[in-house]
């Protein structure tokens, strides 16, 4: 996360990471990406509290206003949390921009509040091109957009999903989309 924060700060954007597992693991980090440290993430999961998790996004939206508009974006769980947030009410979002967000379609009924755009793979074994496709059916105003890719087509920490071409047409969708929000 730390390098997501870096590289839009270079661009000219104020960013700002949550710890959003602070309520659970105080302190938590990790850039392990093993079976055993997804065993670890599940058992946190089971204790988070995704309501909760809204005030650390208020937090965080709070902190980020001294730039002007907030934005927000987010990776797969991350993801899922843009499009929780681009549906809440009155905190102080302007736009969101969601990548491989697992569980959104949990969250189908969700309206989006403020403009959104959310990337998917078109290979991404645990979000089914059939659950997407649901998702830009129900939610026409959203830009969602699919790429020749698996889970994690951005995370360059796993070699084995990253896809430096998919992610640097999201990337830039995603820059293009928040200086017209945001600017």
């Amino acid at each position: 996360m730390r390098g997501v924060v870096d590289r839009f700060a270079r661009h000219g954007f104020l960013a700002v990471a949550p710890a959003m597992f602070d309520r659970v693991e105080f302190g938590y980090e990790s850039d392990n990406y093993t079976p055993e440290q997804f065993a670890i993430i599940g058992e946190l999961m089971k204790k988070f509290d995704h309501k909760t998790a809204m005030l650390d996004v208020t937090a965080a939206i709070g902190a980020a206003k001294a730039g002007g508009k907030v934005g927000i974006t987010g990776y797969c769980f991350g993801g899922a949390v843009s499009w929780r947030a681009a549906a809440h009410e009155g905190i102080g979002l302007s736009a969101a921009s969601g990548y491989y967000g697992g569980g959104v379609p949990n969250y189908i009924e969700l309206a989006p509040r403020i403009p959104i755009e959310m990337h998917f793979g078109d290979r991404d074994t645990g979000i089914p091109l059939e659950q997407i496709e649901a998702l830009k059916a129900r939610h026409a105003e959203a830009d969602i957009y699919t790429y020749p890719a698996g889970h994690g087509f951005c995370n360059s920490d796993r070699p084995g999903n990253f896809n430096e071409a998919a992610c640097t047409k999201a990337s830039a969708r995603t820059l293009d989309f928040f200086r017209k929000h945001l600017g």
